[in-house]
């Protein structure tokens, strides 16, 4: 071992000296801290797959996105792509006072998200409920001048004064403030 150490580094003591001091600064500041590291590296990854998995969009999105993209643009629903729903059967119409509000605890009580027959609108995000305190819950109503063929399910209630109202559920504040009070027909179908 001694002549294959002469042969390869013939170093005097001095300069075996520093060789190993090299080596050893080496190892504590760069191979020391490899496995830690390894490990930040390794969390980093699942971090970053975790949030690619977040990025993945279900056909529930999709179908929220495109009835706001629809809001927005205030398209009329005949220029929209048909739908498979069956042709709905109108019941009986009538005239009402319509407004809207959103889950805002100024705006409903205590659990905003959820309605008077315990629906979680929040967690549902389409915009398809209604409160009105003249209708049974699970009634299937349609307001056509403003919403075209969309169905809207009774879900919740009013203040008791407002025994004549539809209110509308939506999303977000600045589009119930600035839908606002209108009057239209509404029709009841199944």
């Amino acid at each position: 071992m001694q002549i294959i150490k002469d042969e390869l580094l013939p170093l005097n003591k001095r300069q075996n000296l520093i060789l190993l001091i090299i080596i050893a600064c080496i190892f504590q500041f760069v191979l020391f801290y490899a496995p830690v590291l390894a490990a930040s590296a390794v969390s980093a990854a699942k971090a970053q797959n975790n949030q690619a998995e977040d990025m993945i969009i279900s056909s529930d999105q999709i179908k929220k996105s495109l009835e706001m993209d629809w809001e927005a643009s205030k398209l009329k629903p005949e220029m929209l792509a048909p739908t498979s729903t069956p042709a709905l059967k109108v019941i009986r119409t009538s005239t009402h006072v319509i407004t809207a509000y959103n889950s805002e605890a100024g705006q409903t009580d205590d659990s905003p998200c959820i309605t008077a027959n315990g629906f979680n609108v929040c967690k549902h995000g389409i915009e398809d409920t209604i409160a009105a305190n003249f209708l049974k819950f699970g009634t299937k109503v349609q307001i056509p001048e403003l919403f075209g063929d969309r169905v809207f399910v009774v879900r919740d209630r009013m203040n008791r004064r407002h025994t004549d109202r539809v209110d509308v559920w939506m999303n977000g504040k600045k589009d119930a403030l600035k839908f606002g009070k209108k009057v239209a027909v509404i029709q009841v179908v199944e």
